[in-house]
């Protein structure tokens, strides 16, 4: 647009903009002149140097790792699923396997005592003789619980019935036999009211007499 004596006139809309630019640049609450960067010391010789030095000696390293790799990669994930499943089977290992190893490292440490076994048995012949196998059975099996309680007290506890003892894996399997062929015998005593014979007395005899006196059975 042409103004008056040749002079160019902004229009209105134009004009404004100007006008508030000129005060925008005019307040003193703006800067809008540039800030100076300040300079940056260089970083002493000494850490140039060193920095220098380590990467002379790590370059050699990483140029060997980056060639290995595809390789080292593998290995390391092999490496890391290996821990990993040995801790999940340490982590859920049935309770029995655990006591089972524990009972093989340990299996053959007690046996009772070869005087006190001969003395039970003399005193449960006694009562067989007169014909209470009932009560030479039971004297049996509370006898030698009571063996395995003074000699291994971690392995009876007051609730500890003779059929637990009897899967207990940390009692040698000769004590473990015996066991589950007399309190067999004595339940059926106790619970089903079945009065025993001799063939029950001799069977609960022989389990005890093998086990206890180290496979050298008494004679009836």
């Amino acid at each position: 647009m042409t103004g008056v004596k040749g002079k160019d006139v902004l229009p209105p809309q134009r004009e404004g903009f100007a006008e508030a630019y000129e005060e925008l640049r005019a307040s003193e609450s703006i800067q809008f002149t540039e800030v100076p960067t300040p300079e940056v010391e260089p970083p002493p010789d000494w850490l140039v140097q060193l920095l220098d030095a380590l990467g002379s000696l790590f370059a050699p390293i990483a140029r060997l790792l980056v060639a290995i790799w595809p390789v080292l990669m593998w290995v390391l994930i092999i490496g890391g699923a290996a821990l990993l499943l040995i801790a999940l089977v340490r982590l859920i290992q049935p309770d029995f396997l655990r006591r089972r190893k524990k009972g093989e490292a340990g299996e053959e440490e007690w046996s009772p005592d070869q005087g006190e076994a001969l003395a039970l048995l003399e005193e449960a012949d006694r009562l067989a003789s007169e014909g209470r196998y009932d009560e030479a059975t039971h004297l049996l099996l509370k006898r030698s619980v009571g063996q395995i309680a003074a000699a291994r007290p971690d392995l009876v506890e007051p609730s500890s019935t003779a059929r637990e003892l009897s899967a207990e894996t940390r009692l040698p399997e000769g004590a473990r036999n015996a066991f589950s062929i007399i309190a067999t015998r004595v339940e059926r005593s106790l619970f089903a009211l079945t009065k025993l014979n001799l063939d029950d007395w001799q069977a609960a005899r022989e389990a005890y007499a093998e086990f206890a006196l180290q496979q050298k059975a008494l004679a009836a």
